[in-house]
């Protein structure tokens, strides 16, 4: 296991690597955490392993979505970090197993990715993208304080929320 990149409080955020790929699939796999992504369930570990070699957000960006695991027990509960999308923005995503929902630490691990962004990175502003019927991610994201920028479609989603924070530092 690669060490981690940083952390926050109650995480430790890293690179996914090969040995992600069980507990990916199992994210994916519940209907309930990727109801508003837009993404379908990985059909085989395979597949996700295949995901995961390709995956060259890190290698071309120097940043990415991170395996975000809880400090006290080492376990992974999801992942969350930055993305340059086809939009040529940077946004930050995330998705956790239900079992880590409504503990607060989608809003930390939302923030420690920012304050990563922001201060490590030097990113000018980063963009959240939602759909406007998930209202966890939306609390999420203002908690982070993330601010309504517009309406729009992403990733083949009609009514995207998007939400945008700058950077105070530039």
């Amino acid at each position: 296991m690669k060490s981690f990149l940083f952390e926050s409080p109650r995480l430790n955020f890293k690179e996914w690597e090969l040995s992600d790929a069980i507990w990916l699939k199992d994210l994916n796999d519940d209907p309930r955490v990727i109801e508003h992504t837009g993404d379908r369930p990985f059909l085989t570990i395979e597949e996700v392993e295949d995901f995961i070699d390709n995956y060259d957000q890190y290698q071309s960006y120097g940043y990415g979505r991170w395996a975000t695991f809880l400090k006290k027990e080492n376990v992974p509960i999801g992942w969350c970090g930055l993305r340059y999308n086809e939009e040529k923005t940077i946004d930050l995503g995330f998705r956790f197993f239900k079992k880590a929902w409504n503990k607060g630490y989608a809003t930390e691990a939302a923030i420690a990715c920012v304050n990563y962004a922001f201060n490590e990175l030097h990113v000018m502003e980063v963009v959240g993208r939602t759909t406007k019927e998930n209202k966890a991610s939306i609390r999420v994201l203002e908690k982070a304080g993330f601010k309504f920028w517009k309406s729009g479609q992403a990733d083949g989603l009609d009514e995207t929320q998007y939400y945008k924070i700058k950077n105070p530092f530039l």
